[in-house]
């Protein structure tokens, strides 16, 4: 089999066969075939697209093409719940210590934040202590203790991916639903889950701007996941404005322990709750109202805060300087209200952009973060607001950034004098 017959078929519109799939994934890992094979193999995907069989079989193949993880010894469900990303969205915080403190097994690899969008592992980084990086080992025992752990992505884990990945990012080839799907669930399968959830988001701060889009991409992803065995659905998420109230890393764990203390019930509540339900309906725990009042009763009971705060303590992490109040920077700008009405337009994407200029994120990979930099929301769409209230705090510990994060937090800021009606965060579910 060559290279060039691969490429060649899927060029003239032909669907590969799994066997032709394995070739050019294998292939790219052992560096048997070059970058430029690998770019046209792409391009050629990109303007002809995959069979759901071919995105499956791509899928699985990119899946086998490292290490697995295999979560031994735990013999109770495994459940994961994965993002497609967004601004400040860290449900995966309040989801997994509500799973763990309920008996299902939340045990995930994470990644960092790049652009306008922030990283579970950044976030959790900004508490002291916590460690991101852990053998196998070590990872499986803190999971079979408390039921949750949470770490970054081992190098060892879908290999294939990396490698299409940044051939994707260099040969405009990005916006292709097959190999989104089969890049996503790729690093999916390579865990033991027993059921999926995903968080499909939609809108001006997520990655699939409109609704079209990512309706196709959550269908193929539930079907790669029904394909390889698995309990998945897709719910489909608003994110024309920031998740919660905090966008940065500790602020945002400082919401994340005051969501799970019952002390805010906001948005992030919301959706947080509709994807746990999820993922306990899918485990057999009820139907789904039950399982949402069993969300609410983790809260109210305690169990889920305290679960947090145990695998943050076994994983290194100390709470105390979040807890007592330093969990932003000592530099701070308030943002006013121009005028009187109601909030209509709270752009996700440039209050990201805008926590991002301020600190709280990374244009390149080895930039460095500033943990306590970002922003606190005082208003949400639909808040009447009046001339000269705050509707955001923004905080740096480099006073020099504010001008430009300011600038692009106005952009994104739109008041009228109607009160807009508010829609929930779930557009849909893709069983």
């Amino acid at each position: 089999m060559r290279a060039y017959d691969v490429i060649k078929k899927k060029r003239d519109g032909f669907e590969l066969s799994f066997e032709e799939l394995n070739f050019i994934v294998k292939g790219a890992v052992s560096g048997e075939i070059k970058d430029y094979q690998i770019s046209a193999f792409l391009m050629a995907v990109y303007f002809n697209g995959m069979t759901e069989r071919e995105t499956l079989d791509f899928t699985l193949a990119i899946a086998n093409s490292g290490e697995k993880f295999i979560a031994k010894g735990i013999t109770g469900v495994k459940a994961d719940k994965h993002s497609t990303g967004g601004v400040g969205d860290k449900t995966s915080l309040i989801i997994s210590p509500v799973l763990a403190s309920l008996g299902v097994f939340a045990i995930k690899m994470s990644g960092r934040g790049l652009g306008h969008t922030g990283g579970t592992v950044d976030k959790l980084e900004s508490i002291k202590g916590y460690k991101v990086e852990l053998s196998t080992d070590e990872f499986l025992k803190i999971a079979k203790k408390c039921g949750v752990s949470i770490i970054g992505q081992t190098g060892d884990l879908a290999p294939a991916d990396k490698i299409f990945y940044s051939l994707r990012d260099v040969t405009a080839t990005i916006d292709s639903i097959p190999l989104i799907a089969s890049s996503i669930m790729g690093k999916k399968l390579t865990a033991d889950d027993d059921v999926i959830v995903l968080d499909v988001k939609t809108g001006n701060g997520a990655f699939m701007k409109d609704l079209s889009s990512a309706e196709d991409l959550a269908k193929v992803m539930v079907n790669i996941g029904k394909g390889a065995g698995k309990k998945i659905t897709a719910l489909i998420t608003d994110m024309n404005e920031p998740l919660g109230n905090y966008v940065g890393n500790a602020l945002e764990i400082k919401e994340v322990l005051d969501v799970l203390a019952g002390k805010v019930k906001n948005d992030l509540y919301d959706v947080s709750k509709m994807l746990t339900a999820e993922i306990l309906y899918l485990s057999g725990y009820g139907d789904r109202e039950f399982c949402k009042a069993l969300f609410d009763k983790e809260i109210e009971n305690g169990k889920a805060l305290c679960k947090f705060k145990e695998f943050v303590a076994y994983q290194g992490g100390d709470l105390t300087e979040i807890l007592s109040g330093n969990y932003c920077a000592s530099k701070s700008f308030d943002v006013l209200a121009s005028e009187s009405g109601f909030l209509i337009e709270l752009n996700a994407e440039k209050v990201g952009i805008s926590s991002l200029l301020l600190g709280a994120g990374r244009n390149k990979k080895e930039d460095k973060i500033d943990y306590l930099a970002g922003i606190i929301l005082h208003k949400k769409v639909g808040d009447k607001v009046e001339k000269g209230e705050k509707l955001a705090t923004l905080y740096s510990s480099n006073e020099s950034l504010f001008s430009s994060a300011i600038k692009e937090f106005l952009q994104a800021v739109k008041i009228l004098g109607d009160k807009l009606q508010i829609k929930s965060k779930i557009i849909k579910t893709i069983e």
